[in-house]
Parts: structure tokens; sequence; C-alpha cells
């Protein structure tokens, strides 16, 4: 009896996921057209939610310090590549309006993104640096340290960037959209987000897998002090990951920002997102990750469109969905789907 009691959640979890693929399964045959749309729609969300996290996973899996300001330089990233579009690409008079016909090169898209990039990875180092570097192992005041980091960030931007939301204008002579029969999807999300999505997963696992550093980040992961015993300048590996990781936040906030927008708010929801690719991936884990981002994008995706039940409309409670895939996973592998013990 008390077995079967045990058991009781996850039967009920799997008959639930049950409903959700039947449920599915109807909408697609009722328009595929539009199933196709709002998947296509959930597959580019989760790479760009793979970018937000994959730096949040290396730097969680090797120095287990969660950076809550890891979703300020996403939304920092963007507003400087938004900045520095209008500055040095646009012929606009106002610092922040890029009109509808507004002309933007290739190069006047790529110099913004490599410009931001490369500046929060030294903003990223700098905190890891200064705040964070002498406060190693203690968990907590890294975390209490990281969110006062992000409340200062989140009044700066507003304050400097106002409440209003920014777009970050992609290429105009790149096509608007994909073609394949009479069904359309957008090229910068299908081909640049998930594109890069796809060859920083592909990069980061040779990174990991295949170089002298990689071999010391997993070693850092399964036992840092052996690690520094063994002579291995640890200062700079967690200088280097949080410089990559810092990077990679920087990089997808330029993608967001074009993607979706730049928006205030978008840092603690990107922040939010990320925790929640790490938990089900699994901590360390970048096929974790990457799965896991494919899964929330998915989720967020059909919840925001068939969260419908006849005159019932349930899409405001979207957001649920999110933490009821967390519980569903975590019911069945307690440490993510690739997490591993400590």
């Amino acid at each position: 009896m008390t077995a079967s009691v045990k058991q009781a959640p996850r039967v009920a979890l799997i008959a639930l996921c049950v409903a959700v693929v039947v449920w599915l399964i109807v909408k697609a045959t009722q328009d595929g057209t539009t199933f196709l749309q709002v998947t296509l729609n959930g597959i580019t969300l989760g790479g760009l939610f793979f970018v937000v996290a994959a730096g949040f996973t290396l730097i969680f899996g090797l120095m287990r310090v969660v950076n809550m300001a890891h979703g300020s330089l996403f939304l920092f990233a963007g507003y400087l590549a938004y900045v520095a579009q209008t500055h040095w690409f646009q012929s606009s008079t106002s610092q922040f309006s890029l009109t509808a016909t507004s002309s933007v090169s290739v190069t006047g898209w790529v110099v913004p993104l490599i410009f931001a990039t490369v500046a929060i990875g030294l903003v990223g180092l700098a905190i890891q640096q200064v705040l964070l570097r002498w406060n190693q192992g203690q968990d907590l005041r890294q975390a209490l340290i990281t969110i006062a980091v992000s409340v200062i960030f989140a009044d700066q931007l507003l304050a400097h960037y106002g409440g209003i939301s920014q777009n970050i204008q992609q290429p105009t002579n790149w096509p608007n959209s994909i073609t394949v029969g009479s069904f359309h999807y957008g090229f910068f999300r299908l081909t640049v987000v998930l594109g890069s999505a796809i060859v920083i997963g592909a990069l980061l696992y040779l990174l990991i897998k295949r170089t002298r550093f990689g071999m010391i980040v997993r070693a850092g992961v399964d036992d840092r002090v052996m690690l520094s015993a063994l002579g291995v300048n640890v200062q700079l590996v967690f200088a280097g990951a949080f410089l990559i990781g810092a990077m990679l936040a920087g990089f997808s906030g330029v993608l967001g920002g074009t993607m979706i927008a730049v928006t205030p708010g978008n840092d603690t929801l990107f922040l939010l997102d990320a925790l929640i690719v790490v938990i089900i991936g699994g901590m360390g884990s970048f096929t974790g990750a990457a799965i896991g981002a494919l899964l929330l994008g998915l989720v967020q995706s059909y919840s925001a469109i068939y969260l419908k039940f006849g005159s019932t409309d349930l899409t405001n409670y979207a957001i649920l969905s999110s933490f009821i895939l967390v519980i569903a996973v975590l019911a069945f592998r307690p440490l993510g789907l690739f997490g591993r013990p400590a």
C-alpha cells in the first residue's frame, strides 16, 4: 500500500504528459500550418534559451556559483548593441529612434554584436575578479552579491535607457522570411538564432571534450580541491570560464534584442529561464542544457497558444507551464536529466 501511494504522483504526471501529447496531436490535425508555426517558434525560442543558459551552465557547473547577475548582462548587452547601432550605423538624429525605413547593413548588425559581446565579457570578468574571487566556496554570499549587482544594473539601465522597449534592427538586405510552398517563417529566427545555438553547442562540446581547458573544467566539476592540489591555476580557469560565460550572455542579449526586443524586465525573465534550463538539464551538463532549453521553449510556445478549452482561455496562466515542466522532470530525475551528485 505504501509503495502504491508513493508511485501515485508519478502516475499522475505520466497521465498528464500523455494527455498533453494527445491534446497537441489533436491541435496538429485541426490546423497543421499553425501547429508548425508554433513548433518552430518553440524551437527557435529554445535556441535562444540555450545560448543564454550555456554561459550560466559553464559558470554554475565549474565554480558552483549561481550568478544572479547573468540576466543583467543579457539585458545590458542588448542596450549596448542598440546604442552602438543607432550611433554608428544610423543617420537618425535621435538617440532612441529607429524608423521602419532605416537601412542597416550586415556590418551595422555584426559590429554592434561583437562590441556588445566583448564588452559584456569584460564586465563579467570584472565582476568575478573584484566581487566574487574573494568569496569562493561561500555560495550564499556570492548569490547575495550578484543579486545586489543585478538590482543596481536594473535601476541604472532603467534610468539611462527608459522603460520603453527598443529593437535592434536586423540587416535590411537579409530576407524577411524563408518560404516553403505557402508557409513562411522568419529568416532571422530560423537561421541566425537557431544556427548560432547549434554552432555554439558544437564549439562548447569541442571545448569541453577536446581541449586541455575542457579537461580542467571537467576535473573542476568533479573535484575542485584535487585540481588545486595538482598545481592547476584554478583562479585563471575561473576567470576564463567567467569570461566565456559572460560573453555568451552578451551574445544572447543581442540575439534576443533583435529577435524579441530590448525590454526592461527581460533581465529577470531570462535569468529565470536560464535557471529552469539548468535545473531541468542538470548542473554542469551542456547536453542537458540543450534538451532543457528545447523543452522549455516548446512548452512556453505551446502553452501561449493552446491553453484554450472551448470558451475558457487559460493562456494568461501559461507561465505556470514552465514550473509544471520543472516539477515533472524533478519527479523522475531529482538531479535533472543529466545531473550528477556533487
